[in-house]
C-alpha cells in the first residue's frame, strides 16, 4: 500500500506537505550493501533474480527516506527481446555483439515479447508493487540513447557512427526509430500493466544532438512514444539527459507530466523555456554530493527555493548518482529537502490563510 503519494502529487502539481525527493541511480554502488551482493551477482544476473532485484529498489528507500523507489534494472534490458546480443561490462556500459549498421540489421529486429522474454522483470515490479509503501517509478531507455548504444556497439563521446547514418541514411535511421519507438511503447504499457505508479523515459545522451537535428531525427518518436501511453493515467517523466538545455523549448508536444533537468539549466528558466506546460525535476550537480555537508545544503536549499516558487516541483539530481557518492550525506540531504521543505511550504499556507 502506497501509504506516501507525495511525489504522485507533485506529478499533478497538487499541493504537498513537503516537497518529494528521489536520487537516478539511488540504488547503486554508492552503498556498501549493494557492492556486497555485486561481489557474488553481475547488474543483469541481479535483473533475472525478481525477488533480489525488488530488494536491491527497496534498500534507499529503507536506507534514505527517499519519496518514490526507482526498478532496479538497465536501459538495454529490453533490446534482448527483440534481437539484440549485449553484455554490460565493467568500466565500459553496454557492449553490442552484432551492431546495427544496415537496413537488413534493422529489418531482422523482431516484435518486443515482454511476457515471454523479461518475465523476470514484470514479476519484480508485481513483487515490488505488493511491498513497497511510496510509489514505484520504472523505466525506459528513449529511442535516441538505445540507438547510439546498438549503432556504435559500445558507449560513444562523438556518436560518429550514429550520426553517419542519420545524415547518410535516414531511411534507415527512421526504421530504427520506428522499432525502438514501439519497443518503448510496449515495455511501459507491460510495466504499468504489472503495478508502476509511474514511467521515466531516460534520454541521457540526446544533448548530444542539435536543435534541428532533435527536431527533425527524434523529436517525432518521443512525442508518438508518449502519446502511445497518454491513455494510461500513471505519471509521465522525460529526461533528456545531460547538456540538453536548449531541447526543452522543442518540447511542448510531449504528453509528459514532468521533465527533468539537468544542473546546467536553473529551475526558473528550464519552466521559461519548457513554457509552463509541465513540472520539472532535478537538479542538484550529483558531483556537489563530494562537497561538505554544508555546501551540499547551500547548493540544495538555493535549487529549492526555485523550485517552491510553482508546484508541481520534484528533487532530485542532474543526473545519476556515482559509486563515490556518502550514503549518510544522501540520507542527510533527504531529511534536509524534506524538512526545509516543510517549513517554507507551513509558511507559504498561512501566508495564503491570513491574506485571506
Amino acid at each position: 500500500m502506497r501509504e506516501n503519494v507525495t511525489f504522485l502529487k507533485a506529478c499533478r502539481k497538487e499541493p504537498v506537505d513537503h516537497l518529494p525527493v528521489w536520487y537516478m541511480r539511488q540504488a547503486g554502488r554508492y552503498d556498501p550493501d549493494y557492492r556486497k551482493i555485486k561481489e557474488s551477482y553481475s547488474l543483469l544476473e541481479i535483473c533475472q533474480q525478481p525477488e533480489l532485484a525488488a530488494e536491491v529498489t527497496m534498500m534507499p528507500v529503507r536506507k534514505l527516506g527517499v519519496d518514490a523507489a526507482i526498478l532496479y534494472s538497465d536501459i538495454m534490458n529490453p533490446v534482448a527481446s527483440i534481437g539484440i546480443d549485449f553484455d554490460i561490462v565493467k568500466n565500459v556500459g553496454p557492449v553490442i555483439d552484432n551492431p546495427i549498421r544496415s537496413k537488413q540489421d534493422v529489418d531482422r529486429l523482431r516484435p518486443m515479447d515482454v511476457e515471454g522474454d523479461l518475465p523476470h522483470i514484470l514479476e519484480t515490479i508485481r513483487i515490488l508493487d505488493r511491498e513497497l509503501t511510496v510509489p514505484l517509478i520504472t523505466f525506459a531507455g528513449a529511442p535516441f540513447t538505445i540507438a547510439s548504444y546498438l549503432i556504435e556497439g559500445r558507449p560513444s563521446k562523438s556518436y560518429i557512427r550514429t550520426k553517419e547514418m542519420m545524415y547518410g541514411e535516414p531511411e534507415t535511421w527512421f526504421a530504427l526509430m520506428d522499432k525502438l519507438g514501439d519497443m518503448v511503447i510496449t515495455y511501459l504499457r507491460a510495466q504499468i500493466a504489472n503495478g508502476a505508479d509511474a514511467i521515466q523515459l531516460f534520454d541521457s545522451w540526446v544533448g548530444a544532438l542539435s536543435r534541428a537535428d532533435f527536431t527533425k531525427y527524434v523529436l517525432p518518436t518521443i512525442e508518438r512514444i508518449f502519446r502511445g501511453i497518454e491513455d494510461l493515467p500513471q505519471a509521465k517523466i522525460y529526461f533528456p539527459g545531460v547538456s540538453s538545455g536548449e531541447l526543452l523549448s522543442l518540447l511542448g508536444g510531449v504528453k509528459a507530466d514532468i521533465i527533468g533537468l539537468d544542473w546546467r539549466v536553473p529551475i526558473p528558466e528550464g519552466r521559461r523555456r519548457l513554457d509552463k506546460r509541465f513540472g520539472v525535476q532535478g537538479n542538484l550537480d550529483p558531483y556537489v554530493l563530494t562537497a561538505p555537508m554544508e555546501v551540499i545544503k547551500e547548493q540544495a536549499k538555493a535549487i529549492l527555493d526555485e523550485g517552491l516558487q510553482e508546484p508541481g516541483y520534484i528533487f532530485n539530481l542532474g543526473h545519476g548518482l556515482f559509486p563515490e557518492a556518502s550514503l549518510d550525506k544522501l540520507k542527510e540531504l533527504t531529511e534536509f529537502v524534506h524538512s526545509y521543505s516543510a517549513d517554507v511550504l507551513a509558511t507559504q499556507r498561512k501566508e495564503v490563510k491570513a491574506n485571506g
